[in-house]
């Protein structure tokens, strides 16, 4: 996914004619690419430094506030300097694109080794997810909340409040499930942005979700709008649009990695 409008720290974009051919994206490249040179490669860190901020800014949103940002970004950096190191221009792919799952892969690896998610919250992911599975399994289609609150004999009321309490979570469990081997980017199974290709299967699990966690879906990933945006157009709390997402992308997640499978 690329940032909408999204362009390079110093305004270029790469193929740009500039005053001065020296400072040129593709010239940069092709330094680096063809001698190694790491003066060319810290410029290309400078000139994509935007998207490392994009992408945790987007991962932070769902984050408890003890999650320091800095360290999203220091991740990150990591994932912009791997993507540099393993583009290839000659592949015709738009960097940009491959450089965000990148950088959001180290975040997200980040994450998971910190191992900030208590163990309770965890339980809580896991028996959510068995009773909709439960469920769905039973039903034919996706449960609402008051048949996933009987299912775990727990009043919607608490259900809800599990939702919040895992909403963050959903951002490193959902983001586990795309991995990838050296040439193969974590986009392939992940959240696709508009312009994007479609994995396989994402459309049909979207359609298999509950009406408003389908609008939910498009609001947050297509149209980039944050919780309490979507909050807005919902006419809901920004706490309900949480719960709302946290609940579509796990089950989103399950369908993916039972798709992978």
């Amino acid at each position: 996914m690329v940032p909408p409008g999204f362009r390079p720290a110093t305004g270029a974009t790469e193929g740009d004619g500039m005053d001065d051919p020296e400072s040129s994206v593709d010239l940069l490249w092709r330094r680096f690419k063809e001698t190694g040179d790491t003066e060319a490669r810290d410029r290309l860190v400078l000139q994509y430094s935007p998207l490392v901020k994009y992408v945790a800014g987007r991962v932070r949103s769902g984050l408890p506030s003890s999650v320091d940002q800095a360290d999203l970004v220091s991740d990150g950096v990591i994932g912009l300097m791997d993507a540099i190191e393993k583009f290839d221009p000659g592949r015709g792919l738009q960097f940009q694109t491959y450089a965000v799952s990148r950088i959001r892969g180290a975040i997200v690896d980040g994450l998971r080794a910190s191992d900030w998610v208590p163990r309770s919250i965890r339980e809580k992911v896991r028996a959510i997810d068995a009773a909709q599975a439960r469920l769905e399994a039973r039903l034919g289609r996706a449960p609402d909340d008051e048949e996933v609150a009987a299912e775990l004999s727990v009043p919607v009321a608490e259900l809800r409040t599990m939702y919040s309490q895992t909403a963050h979570t959903t951002v490193v469990s959902f983001e586990s499930a795309a991995v990838g081997d050296e040439e193969t980017p974590r986009s392939e199974i992940d959240l696709p942005g508009a312009d994007d290709d479609i994995p396989a299967g994402f459309l049909t699990a979207v359609r298999e979700l509950a009406e408003r966690d389908q609008v939910v879906i498009a609001l947050y990933y297509w149209d980039r709008l944050t919780l309490a945006e979507i909050g807005q157009v919902l006419g809901v709390t920004e706490s309900r649009v949480s719960q709302l997402h946290s609940r579509a992308t796990m089950t989103l997640r399950r369908k993916l990695l039972e798709a992978a499978s």
